[in-house]
């Protein structure tokens, strides 16, 4: 366990925690939590979920606009459903992107994981746009994806990141029980 491993892990709960309670300053924190733990993934050879870190900084950037000017007239953006063919296409998407980036990882670099790493990712990104977007679906990938990650990073001897992603599948269940309240008031108004 290293200091960049605890900054990265108590920066990104919080982070969690005020996506859940829709809180704007989950985007801007989320720039230095994604910029941690890229950097802690590239010193574990963890090249998919580094590359992951990149792609979520441009995300936190779009999500904090999102969440501020996404709404009709540039108004807040506020919890709903993603469409059924969006979501279909967003479950080929990944999977798509897991197969091509695991193949690059296999035979291009030394990961760790090159294939589990990939599908990870992919689905990560996936979820990730979906709540910027504030699909309320978002969560349902989050903890399927976290629950693989536990396994992933206790295979790999990251137990303070593992106990992270534990936490994040008790934070991504209390987010979807929030943001069905927030649906239901959305619709009733």
């Amino acid at each position: 366990m290293s200091l960049l491993e605890i900054f990265a892990v108590a920066t990104t709960l919080t982070c969690v925690w005020l996506t859940v309670r829709q809180n704007i300053w989950t985007w801007p924190l989320g720039l230095i939590a994604v910029t941690l733990y890229g950097v802690f993934f590239h010193r574990h050879r963890l090249y998919a979920d580094m590359g992951l870190q990149v792609v979520y900084f441009a995300f936190n950037v779009y999500g904090w606009y999102e969440w501020l000017y996404g709404g009709e007239g540039h108004t807040r953006l506020k919890v709903s459903r993603v469409n059924r063919r969006v979501y279909a296409l967003l479950i080929v998407i990944g999977a798509a992107f897991a197969w091509i980036l695991g193949t690059t990882l296999a035979s291009r670099t030394d990961a760790a994981a090159p294939y589990f790493d990939s599908t990870l990712t992919a689905y990560s990104l996936v979820a990730q746009f979906m709540m910027t977007r504030k699909w309320i679906e978002n969560w349902h990938v989050w903890i399927a994806v976290d629950i693989a990650y536990v396994w992933l990073f206790i295979s790999r001897g990251l137990y303070l990141t593992a106990g992270l992603y534990a936490v994040f599948i008790v934070l991504a269940t209390m987010g979807l029980v929030e943001w069905r309240k927030s649906e239901r008031e959305v619709v009733r108004s």
